[in-house]
């Protein structure tokens, strides 16, 4: 429950900038696929889509969303172990930094076609540790924690990668067809779109 109140609150605030992206780029997008008479993968475009819209969710949550005005935490696992495992601010909290990055760890490593935990982890770092640097400068704070649960977070998603991939190699080959992951992305898509809809209005 935590977790949906969460989405909607981020879905509330962000729902006309999604809405302005999402023109923009669809428009964009067709526009120079028509221009340069490019080939269309329908499930790799809205996967890239999805990317984007999630990055900037993410640097929404993390400089704008629920700001804390706690002090800076330099001390690893300080901050883990403060809240009771199963409690509300843990779930927020720990969870929930660790869940926030298991999406740039699965796009990340499909789009990179990443084959190394140790790629997912440089790239998730270098994230995580700008994100605590601009919060730092623009007023937040720093907490070290958070880097370590945002790495985490990447990496379960990279792992989640690797699963998918793994279990694709080993599918029928009619299943591997372009129109298949057609198929399976335009119902989540839809399925993503009516929630949106349906939270605005």
């Amino acid at each position: 429950m935590i977790y949906q109140d969460n989405i909607k609150a981020i879905l509330l605030e962000m729902w006309p900038t999604i809405l302005l992206i999402s023109v923009v780029l669809l428009s964009m997008r067709v526009f120079n696929i028509i221009k340069n008479k490019e080939s269309v993968t329908l499930y790799k475009e809205l996967m890239s889509y999805l990317f984007i819209i999630y990055i900037l969710c993410l640097f929404y949550v993390v400089t704008f969303h629920d700001v804390s005005w706690s002090e800076s935490n330099f001390t690893p696992f300080k901050e883990i172990l403060r809240y009771n495992v199963g409690s509300r601010l843990f779930f927020k909290n720990v969870i929930g930094n660790m869940v926030m990055f298991v999406p740039f760890g699965l796009f990340a490593s499909y789009f990179l076609k990443l084959d190394r935990v140790y790629q997912i982890s440089l790239l998730t770092f270098i994230t995580s540790i700008t994100v605590e640097i601009t919060q730092l400068l623009i007023g937040r704070v720093f907490d070290v924690d958070d880097l370590l649960l945002n790495l985490i977070g990447g990496i379960i998603g990279y792992g989640i990668y690797r699963l998918i991939h793994n279990i694709k190699d080993k599918l029928p080959s009619f299943l591997k067809k372009d129109y298949i992951y057609n198929i399976i992305m335009i119902l989540l898509f839809g399925l993503m779109i009516f929630y949106i809809v349906k939270v605005v209005i």
